[in-house]
């Protein structure tokens, strides 16, 4: 790192090609799901074609049950080959000969490419890049012993770009996987944010497809519902019609409104669903509380209904049912009493 002289660890990632030794290499930061996949499809690309398998080693990152005769692909890798029409075969466990090609491709590309760049500084991944490309390009230009003096790059324009499947259209969006359980308020949970389900579903486990810009949420193998993806840690994206028809009722209100007609009832009364609102976990939870309350003055008056909020306010009891009880009980009728302030002891 410039600012801070740190020196960051990075991994050399090689791809060759069967019948002409073609060499792609690149330096990536890990060997995490995105850096494996995006260096996957930096090879296709440099190739200009993807080949019909692609034998790589068992790593975690693209595998998930290392096996000798049906090892697990990880979802996303599958995914990858999917979308660029390839077969991922990995090798053998303990097997090298299985990828033959690529295990003498990184020792090629160590003694001909690192070793030319280990008294170079680079500050940044781009720039490493830029040299090994710069290196690469010779490699493949080289003639080779043992091939009549041919070039890999000649014997991939022979043979194995005829061979190779033309890309798709549009380039893999990387996405992960994760497994959620639909919460009781008909939401999921993904990287800190929550994302709205139809209500069916509480409780339903569901798999998320997770890229940077959208969250598909999958069951059984049927897509549910797309997201934008959101960056705000903590909050809600809540599609209306995903919700119970007894939550979608109070979209239409708001706070300013709810305390607007609570205003024209009286000063008390709106100060009760002021504090409703302040104090309720979930906004939902506050309007329903709030609209009980100022339905109130239809059946009763206005009047009783600010006599009977400013009585459960000074009794400390501010709720809707303590409201209702007042009114019930005719308690708001009778005179209000607000105890006297505690004398205060004289100074000694």
């Amino acid at each position: 790192e410039a600012a801070t002289g740190e020196v960051v660890p990075v991994e050399l990632f090689v791809a060759v090609l069967g019948a002409s030794n073609y060499t792609f290499a690149e330096a990536t930061r890990t060997q995490q799901s995105a850096d494996w996949i995006a260096s996957h499809t930096h090879a296709v690309e440099y190739f200009g074609g993807v080949p019909a398998v692609c034998v790589p080693d068992q790593l975690r990152t693209g595998g998930t049950v290392p096996c000798r005769y049906e090892p697990g692909v990880q979802r996303t890798y599958g995914d990858w080959a999917e979308h660029y029409h390839t077969v991922i075969i990995p090798a053998r466990p303990a097997k090298p000969r299985d990828k033959a090609k690529v295990e003498v491709g990184v020792q090629v590309a160590e003694r001909w490419i690192l070793a030319r760049l280990r008294h170079e500084v680079f500050f940044s991944l781009a720039a490493l890049n830029t040299r090994i490309a710069e290196w690469l390009t010779a490699l493949n230009a080289r003639p080779m012993k043992g091939y009549g003096g041919l070039s890999r790059r000649a014997l991939f324009e022979q043979y194995d770009r005829p061979a190779l499947q033309p890309l798709p259209a549009d380039r893999f969006v990387h996405a992960d996987w994760l497994h959620v359980r639909v919460n009781i308020d008909y939401h999921v949970e993904v990287d800190h944010h929550y994302y709205s389900v139809p209500h069916p579903l509480i409780h339903a486990q569901l798999d998320v497809r997770l890229s940077a810009a959208t969250v598909e949420i999958f069951q059984r193998g049927t897509r549910v519902w797309l997201h934008a993806r959101s960056r705000a840690r903590g909050r809600h994206t809540t599609v209306p019609a995903h919700m119970p028809k007894a939550h979608r009722a109070h979209l239409e209100w708001s706070p300013s409104r709810l305390l607007g007609w609570a205003a024209t009832i009286g000063p008390a009364t709106e100060a009760l669903v002021q504090y409703i609102l302040d104090t309720r976990p979930h906004p939902e939870q506050g309007y329903r509380s709030c609209l009980g309350l100022l339905r109130l003055a239809t059946k009763y008056s206005p009047a009783r209904l600010d006599a009977a909020c400013a009585r459960a306010r000074l009794a400390g009891a501010q709720s809707y049912r303590h409201v209702g009880a007042i009114l019930k009980h005719g308690l708001d009728r009778q005179p209000l009493v607000v105890p006297a302030a505690a004398p205060r002891l004289p100074l000694t």
